[in-house]
């Protein structure tokens, strides 16, 4: 269907392989349903990973976690334990495993290119020996995300090379962008107090409240 800004639109696959083409064996061949000894270090090095969701609908979310190295554990070959730490409580991707268990997981290891994905479906859990050993500064998580493997495959780094996500030179001041207060003040009004939210918040990082 057109969208509301142009006609020009793709609306099904034939249409788009006619645009793109098929992928090469070789790229359908690093697909896999499992781990294997040289893809799991992608996970085992990872402090960082963003986790894809969507409701019974179809709406998606994107969620980062992160944690020290090795956070997400690796049970076996075809399952793996995300801790979920405390946060905001919106519980947007919690919500949305509930009503749809298929999830995309994209684990970024820095300084490296190649990212690794895995696509599967999520189950919640409270067990509290299978949440033990994710504790972080003596105390465990109170819920956990099951990822049973379905896809597992490496993704390569033209994404990190294009956006030079890892030369330094080409980082960002965070003050060069709105903070979280001044943000919050254009949603609520000019009555919003963006300096205190913010100075609050600093604080309660550099105390690392609520961080487990």
């Amino acid at each position: 269907m057109p969208h509301r800004l142009t006609a020009a639109t793709i609306d099904d696959e034939a249409a788009l392989r006619a645009l793109l083409g098929e992928p090469s064996p070789l790229v359908c061949a690093k697909l896999a349903d499992r781990l294997v000894a040289e893809t799991r270090p992608f996970i085992e090095r990872a402090p960082f990973v963003l986790l894809a969701t969507s409701d019974r609908a179809g709406r998606c979310d994107v969620s980062p976690r992160g944690d020290p190295p090795g956070f997400v554990r690796i049970l076996d070959d075809r399952t793996l334990l995300l801790p979920e730490r405390p946060g905001n409580r919106l519980a947007d991707s919690l919500r949305n495993i509930v009503a749809n268990p298929h999830v995309g997981l994209l684990f970024v290891v820095p300084g490296v290119g190649d990212t690794f994905r895995v696509n599967g479906r999520a189950t919640l859990t409270t067990d509290r020996d299978l949440l033990a050993p994710s504790a972080v500064e003596g105390k465990p998580p109170a819920l956990g995300i099951l990822v049973d493997v379905e896809e597992a495959y490496t993704q390569c780094s033209k994404a990190f090379l294009r956006s030079q996500l890892w030369d330094p030179t080409r980082f960002v001041d965070r003050a060069a962008l709105p903070s979280s207060g001044a943000i919050l003040r254009a949603l609520q009004g000019e009555g919003f107090d963006a300096d205190g939210y913010d100075a609050a918040r600093a604080e309660r990082y550099a105390r690392r409240d609520g961080f487990y």
